[in-house]
């Protein structure tokens, strides 16, 4: 999707819990805007209640809005392999359903064919034990989280699951792409 006032593009990716998420794509250099929020399933303006049964088909995901004159697609997506396990189908660590799917919901033919080729490439490198397992499906529609959610980290960061799992996610994020903070 293309804005075209502003050249801005965007992205929309699942990797296990969005809080984790958020905090690393939201400080990247060329990202404009990171929203949570749901996506890949069938069910119109689903809640957090309604997504966390697993029945709406629906994945935990963030929609990243980026300059690609300052940050490429195939970029947004090296750092999204980096900072969650995409071999494990349906879950990341102890969050377990299909709303924690790994998944690429490509908003243009030409990013199917960049993340489609970069599975292909990592895959090939063998940088895993175990083949990814990465969704890549068509964008449809994108349902905001709720107000809550949104900036999860950056306002609980003294929270249990902020200092156990995300804390650790966004510090190994820092040290590998210090050069690509804002």
């Amino acid at each position: 999707m293309m804005n075209q006032a502003s050249k801005l593009e965007v992205a929309t990716l699942g990797g296990g819990c969005f809080w984790c998420l958020e905090p690393i794509f939201a400080h990247l250099q060329g990202v404009e805007d990171a929203v949570v929020g749901y996506a890949g399933g069938k069910t119109p303006a689903p809640s957090y209640e309604q997504v966390c049964t697993g029945l709406t088909g629906h994945a935990e995901v963030v929609q990243v809005t980026f300059n690609p004159a300052v940050i490429s697609f195939r970029e947004i997506l090296e750092v999204f392999f980096s900072v969650h396990d995409p071999t494990t189908r349906n879950r990341q660590g102890a969050d377990v359903g299909t709303q924690y799917r790994s998944i690429i919901l490509y908003h243009n033919e030409q990013q199917r064919q960049i993340a489609e080729s970069l599975i292909a490439e990592l895959n090939q490198k063998g940088i895993w034990q175990k083949p990814i397992v990465t969704e890549v499906a068509p964008f449809t529609a994108f349902y905001p989280a709720e107000e809550y959610h949104q900036e999860y980290f950056e306002k609980n960061p003294y929270a249990g699951y902020c200092q156990v799992v995300i804390q650790p996610k966004v510090s190994k994020f820092r040290k590998q792409f210090a050069e690509r903070l804002k």
